[in-house]
């Protein structure tokens, strides 16, 4: 019994669950073929690459420069960090209602969301940076008289370069998270909703198909923040 079981787990026609409910390989593959051939995974990707390059770079613009002044200002620090803080702590879901109400349904609801989802690991990633600068780059740009343009250009930013890539590699793998439930409550297209459309149509090859999809354009943005960050030219501040 036993070694018929095992003789069956690598034969080509074994199926570990019942077909309707989950997809053979060879299912999955045409369904592939033919979402690949209507357009309809071409343009639910590009949908969702688009929101998310357009949420992430958003947050990334507003949260890193915000991350950068509480580090550097105790005053920004006293008045806006306890709001901040408050704010982190919500899960951007929950601003579904408000954003498909202020945004309707579309791209604008889910950017909006991805932008929530990032901004605030991205602001006190930043800021902790900031503050475990070493406080030997301060005596040095004192030493050579550097102004605060020069101190930020030539210092400050370079020495922060590393922990910034890293922190964005880590966000990212956040904002594809946050996508695909957006894109099933408050989007049109895009490979969440094409999850959700068929959930509703029971496709279960289509399902597997988008989760795939998603899978692997998450491992090439990846990967692409990775070589990024071990680019040498980041790396100035690290001891060699």
């Amino acid at each position: 019994m036993y070694l018929q079981f095992f003789y069956g787990l690598f034969s080509p026609n074994f199926q570990a669950f019942k077909t309707d409910t989950f997809p053979t390989f060879s299912v999955f593959i045409d369904s592939g073929f033919s979402e690949i051939k209507s357009g309809r995974l071409i343009t639910d990707t590009f949908a969702s690459f688009f929101r998310l390059i357009f949420g992430f770079t958003l947050s990334a613009l507003i949260g890193i420069p915000a991350g950068l002044l509480l580090g550097k200002s105790l005053l920004s620090r006293e008045i806006l960090l306890p709001a901040f803080n408050f704010l982190r702590s919500l899960s951007p879901l929950a601003w579904i209602p408000f954003a498909v109400i202020w945004f309707g349904i579309g791209d604008l609801p889910v950017i909006f969301l991805i932008f929530l989802g990032s901004v605030f690991p991205l602001m006190f990633a930043t800021f902790n940076a900031v503050l475990n600068t070493p406080k030997i780059y301060d005596q040095l740009a004192k030493d050579f008289n550097f102004q605060k343009l020069e101190y930020w250009q030539f210092i400050l930013i370079p020495a922060l370069m590393p922990q910034i890539v890293s922190s964005l590699r880590l966000v990212a793998a956040l904002a594809w998270i946050i996508l695909v439930p957006a894109e099933m409550l408050a989007g049109q297209q895009g490979l969440g909703y094409a999850i959700l459309d068929a959930r509703n149509g029971m496709r279960s090859d289509l399902l597997v198909l988008n989760m795939v999809a998603i899978g692997m354009f998450a491992q090439i943005l990846d990967r692409l923040l990775e070589k990024w960050a071990n680019d040498s030219k980041l790396k100035w501040s690290y001891d060699q």
